[in-house]
């Protein structure tokens, strides 16, 4: 399956829930590839200060902020059980491209009117790769929420309504993620059983189950 996670608006937190998927799915023994298709190279610079850091090695991560993705990742593909797609902000063409390679494209927003309103350039070009690729799967999923808020409550309620609907499971605003990147880890090496490593637990098993 190959999964993208793309939203026009940078900020949302793509790259750490590309990272923790990755890591999450490698966990559980399956073959992963993160494609690092956003030419800031975060996902990327997060591998190299792993390898620094003498960490073992979880998923490759690869450079290909191109817009020949769609027919290079399928490629990739054939020797990886999940490819992993770290989208980029605000380029049209390599958005494009990452929609027509995906299988599940994965929307992260904030709890926000203002991430609501981003959303809607990254809709539009959902819709036009849906013209090519009908079978196109995509979710919302609700990233740095604060503990039971109103407006992650309402954010969520509105997403509800839309098509793609948004994912059950949510994504808090946790320090533990911001640490983790700086060192080249990962929630679940750091603590198993903190919330941060359920939550992105859960969201995998969430995936799992739109039996992709």
């Amino acid at each position: 399956m190959i999964v993208a996670l793309l939203n026009q608006k940078g900020g949302v937190g793509k790259t750490t829930l590309a990272l923790h998927l990755a890591g999450e799915w490698a966990r559980r023994g399956q073959r992963v590839t993160v494609i690092d298709a956003d030419p800031q190279g975060s996902a990327l610079d997060w591998s190299q200060q792993r390898a620094r850091e003498c960490l073992p090695r979880l998923f490759g991560v690869v450079g290909l902020a191109r817009d020949t993705l769609h027919r290079e990742a399928p490629e990739l593909a054939r020797d990886a059980d999940h490819i992993v797609i770290d989208g980029p902000p605000r380029v049209a063409g390599l958005m494009r491209s990452a929609l027509l390679a995906a299988d599940l494209v994965l929307i992260p927003v904030q709890p926000s009117p203002f991430d609501g309103w981003a959303s809607a350039e990254m809709l539009a070009l959902l819709g036009e790769a849906r013209i090519y690729r009908p079978q196109l799967a995509a979710r919302f999923v609700l990233n740095r929420c604060g503990a039971r808020t109103v407006i992650a409550r309402e954010t969520a309620e509105t997403l509800a309504d839309h098509d793609p609907p948004v994912l059950a499971s949510t994504i808090g605003q946790r320090v533990a993620f911001a640490d983790t990147a700086q060192s080249g880890r990962l929630v679940s090496e750091v603590d198993d059983d903190s919330p941060a490593a359920r939550e992105i637990a859960a969201l995998c098993v969430e995936i799992g189950r739109l039996g992709l």
